[in-house]
């Protein structure tokens, strides 16, 4: 039955971040790839979310598995993010390859943080 919670968060996951990606990328007229770059923070924030309410005993293991393994495993993706970061780097962009790898690890972290710390003022 658990796996049933994963492939639901995954149905839904996927195709939010293509349609976030490309929603994203479109308003922006640059190499960079600002469409992984916001599904990564965005997931980052709702893992923290996520993590400080299963600290707090206020996330089930089957919403955890749901919104965590499921929804946000298929939102976030370190290959595109690799891949894109390396395209960027062989294409001459190596500024924005460096940018995109600093920004998206300062990024991502701050928002688990902020994400955690939420959870922690909602459910403490």
């Amino acid at each position: 039955m658990n796996w049933l919670c994963v492939v639901a968060g995954a149905m839904i996951g996927a195709p939010l971040r293509f349609l976030t990606d490309r929603a994203v990328q479109a308003r922006h007229d640059t190499v960079f790839p600002w469409g992984t770059f916001a599904v990564n923070v965005l997931g980052s924030l709702v893992l923290g979310v996520l993590t400080g309410a299963a600290v707090a005993g206020a996330a089930a293991s089957r919403l955890q598995l749901f919104l965590g393994t499921g929804l946000c495993g298929a939102l976030t993706t370190y290959s595109t993010f690799s891949y894109e970061t390396l395209r960027l780097a062989e294409g001459g962009a190596r500024f924005y390859a460096a940018v995109n790898v600093l920004a998206s690890v300062v990024a991502g972290l701050g928002a688990v943080f902020a994400g955690v710390t939420f959870a922690e003022a909602v459910w403490a």
